[in-house]
């Protein structure tokens, strides 16, 4: 994820998951039936509960998303490191999913980073239907932080577009790739970045160089007026995520991480020295706990 001149996406902090209403419970079991003797009706036989068709082993990995997912900025300045990234990467210091799921000998026949830096939700249907047309058993997704972090808050993608774009990628993948289980991950807490870098001069002069200006511009200003602009940032993140959180409900083969990443703290010891934003090595290897975890929930 770049902005115009350095990067864009990573922090972490806390989740405002959606949590939808209670489903109502069956209905209550009529008394005896007409012109049976009277007795305690019969108790309704519970419906089997149907199995999972969730995988928590697959054999290929396809990866897309931004620059979180290319590993922009690990391991030089201004520079994708895909053997670093937390999806399909081969550095063993990493431990990439894919390493984790397939093993080092399986990876670079068996995994795709399909990731592009600097995409946002729009670009995704292309990226799935490159994808699917790998046939994997696993896509991962991880997306939304180019969508807020704009010059300014004005210029952050529309929550209904970001809706359209995310649906149509998911029924872009389904087209081709039917039984491809999806992996989504929440989109970072960029005001969490902002709140853990602020105080440091050198993480302030690398900002200005135009780093995710929505969230990260003045960042020593504490006013009503840039307290506002930060709070619509993060408001849309957790919109974002609220939106692949429910689009992903939808789909049986579709797991989101919870707002996991969303929740995690990532401190200065996970960031890039280059851009103090996107996830060094060791924060991709957080990155890839993460996503290896919920994907192999039974």
């Amino acid at each position: 994820m770049r902005t115009a001149v350095a990067a864009a996406a990573l922090a972490a902090a806390v989740l405002a998951g959606c949590a939808g209403a209670p489903a109502p419970g069956p209905a209550a079991t009529p008394g005896a039936a007409a012109g049976t003797t009277g007795g305690p009706a019969a108790s309704p036989t519970p419906s089997p509960t149907p199995a999972s068709r969730w995988d928590a082993s697959p054999a290929s990995v396809a990866a897309v998303g931004d620059s979180i997912t290319r590993a922009f900025d690990a391991c030089s300045l201004l520079a994708d490191c895909p053997e670093a990234s937390w999806a399909t990467g081969t550095d063993p210091a990493v431990n990439s999913l894919a390493l984790r799921l397939l093993g080092p000998g399986r990876v670079a026949a068996r995994s795709w980073n399909l990731a592009r830096s600097g995409a946002r939700v729009a670009a995704l249907p292309e990226q799935m239907a490159r994808a699917a047309a790998e046939r994997p058993e696993l896509v991962t997704v991880m997306i939304g932080a180019n969508d807020a972090c704009r010059p300014t808050p004005a210029g952050m993608t529309p929550v209904a577009e970001f809706r359209r774009s995310f649906e149509a990628a998911l029924a872009r993948l389904r087209k081709d790739a039917p039984d491809a289980q999806v992996y989504v991950a929440s989109v970072p807490d960029l005001m969490r970045l902002w709140d853990t870098g602020r105080a440091s001069p050198l993480v302030r002069k690398v900002w200005e160089l135009g780093v995710c200006g929505s969230m990260l511009a003045d960042p020593e200003d504490l006013g009503a007026a840039a307290g506002a602009r930060r709070a619509a940032v993060r408001d849309r993140v957790v919109a974002y995520n609220r939106v692949l959180a429910e689009v992903c409900a939808g789909d049986e083969l579709c797991r989101y991480d919870g707002g996991a990443v969303f929740g995690f703290r990532f401190d200065g010891t996970l960031l890039s020295t280059w851009d103090w934003f996107h996830p060094s090595r060791d924060g991709q290897a957080r990155l890839a706990e993460l996503a290896y975890r919920r994907i192999t929930e039974e």
